[in-house]
């Protein structure tokens, strides 16, 4: 998948998924597609995450790919260089957003605060990641800064579970969520991709209804 937009408009929820084994990026990544997911974010949390992203780059073109944990400019030159088409931070500063408002695909940088989304802002950066979103305030927090900046739209991710995610949807500034229950440790380490389909099939089912 070429992403031509933002990755907030792909699907209502985005996989946030941490792998040890590059190879089992490529039948996790055709899971989701089978479950009607169509995009993932690799998260920089292992030594092989990158090998999961260009493999999955390789070989899984369809999927929207992204990578997350995103923490400096060298993450950033070694993500593109990999293949991802959209990064993700878990917060920022000055000089990520700098340079993650420099980078030639679309971002979504990390903020917990109102004071960081005009930040976020002063950087032309309009859609972002609420991160913890649990901790953080969750989505009453986000209904009450929809007021001054409504051209804002936000990607909760860190607390987001199967059983809330709907509320978060519900808002008009939040377009999708990320979370991490569609591909449990468990599941993944079992390679049971059956499971894994099945739980994305479930989340955009759900999501339909919001």
């Amino acid at each position: 998948m070429t992403l031509t937009g933002s990755p907030l408009d792909v699907s209502p929820v985005i996989p946030v998924v941490v792998l040890d084994n590059p190879e089992r990026a490529i039948p996790l990544a055709r899971a989701l597609l089978a479950g009607g997911v169509k995009i993932i974010e690799i998260t920089l949390r292992t030594p092989s995450a990158l090998a999961s992203v260009a493999a999955i780059a390789e070989s899984v073109p369809e999927i929207a790919l992204g990578v997350g944990s995103v923490l400096t400019a060298d993450h950033i030159g070694q993500s593109l260089a990999a293949g991802a088409e959209f990064l993700v931070s878990p917060g920022t500063n000055r000089s990520l957003l700098k340079s993650l408002a420099e980078a030639p695909v679309p971002v979504l940088p990390g903020v917990a605060t109102i004071s960081e989304v005009l930040t976020a802002l002063d950087h032309g950066l309009t859609d972002l990641k609420f991160f913890p979103a649990g901790p953080a305030g969750g989505p009453r927090y986000l209904a009450a800064i929809g007021g001054p900046v409504p051209h804002v739209r936000f990607c909760p991710t860190g607390g987001v579970t199967a059983a809330n995610f709907g509320d978060y949807l519900a808002l008009p500034n939040v377009a999708t969520v990320g979370g991490t229950w569609l591909t449990p440790p468990s599941l993944v380490e079992a390679e049971d991709w059956d499971a894994i389909t099945a739980l994305a099939a479930a989340a955009v089912a759900t999501a339909a209804t919001w």
